[in-house]
């Protein structure tokens, strides 16, 4: 399903929350080949290993583990998600941004504040 699709659909997003129309910006639709293309099973290999912490996360609980030994395994996958979010950026940043600066005009600027937002997103978690 392309992201087009999935556009009011009511489809989950990979968090699971339904999406809701308009919630994608347009520009991530434009092209048909995103920066992560040439990496792509790499990084399904990686969150399947993260979703894996989380399971071990909810294990855990389950068996009334101790807090701090819980907290150890929450740092550990919020530095795992934090990293992947690290290259995926710099895949964008080379790909889509690279791109568009090539191209010229207005994108360019576009491409550059969506990063940036993008940027300050990861910085305030």
């Amino acid at each position: 399903m392309t992201t087009t699709e999935a556009e009011g659909t009511g489809a989950a997003t990979p968090t699971g929350a339904p999406e809701t129309p308009g919630a994608v910006p347009a520009s991530t639709a434009e092209h048909a080949v995103h920066g992560y293309h040439d990496h792509k099973q790499e990084h399904l290999k990686r969150l399947r290993r993260i979703e894996g912490q989380i399971r071990g996360l909810q294990r855990m609980v389950e068996e009334d583990q101790y807090c701090i030994d819980i907290l150890t395994q929450v740092s550990a996958s919020t530095k795992a998600l934090q990293s992947f979010a690290l290259q995926l950026l710099e895949e964008h940043l080379r790909h889509c941004v690279a791109d568009a600066a090539v191209r010229g005009g207005d994108e360019v600027e576009e491409k550059v504040a969506e990063a940036t937002r993008a940027i300050a997103r990861m910085l305030r978690t």
